[in-house]
Parts: C-alpha cells; structure tokens; sequence
C-alpha cells in the first residue's frame, strides 16, 4: 500500500463515518490510485460526482484544525 493509498482510505474512511460517501464509492476510488489514476482521492472523488468540492474543503480544514 503506498502514501497515496493510505491517504485516500483515511479520508475515505472518514467521509464514510460522515454519511458523505459509500464504501463502494471509496473502493473505487482507491482501486483507480491502485491502477495509476495519479490524482488524490478528493480530486477523483469530485470528478466522478461522489461529493462536491465543498465535503472535501470541510474535510481537509477539519483535519488541519485536529493537527494545530
């Protein structure tokens, strides 16, 4: 499992505990980074229409306000 990985399932995980997304949905998304989609998780997850910009902004200022 490389950063990437790792990455995308923390969130992945996250936005699964909020109700924003679907286990299915982040499997896929982690399948495509497995298989070279070199974009990040959020970014792969708006483009394929699972959440909006905004979930993935709220989730990263949360994150950044529980490392401060």
């Amino acid at each position: 499992m490389d950063t990437d990985e790792i990455i995308g399932g923390r969130i992945g995980e996250a936005l699964v505990r909020q109700g924003d997304m679907t286990v299915e949905q982040v499997d896929h998304i982690l399948e495509l980074q497995k298989n070279g989609d070199g974009r990040l998780f959020g970014e792969i997850a708006v483009d394929l229409g699972y959440i909006d910009l905004d979930v993935v902004i709220r989730f990263l200022e949360a994150d950044d306000r529980e490392k401060s």
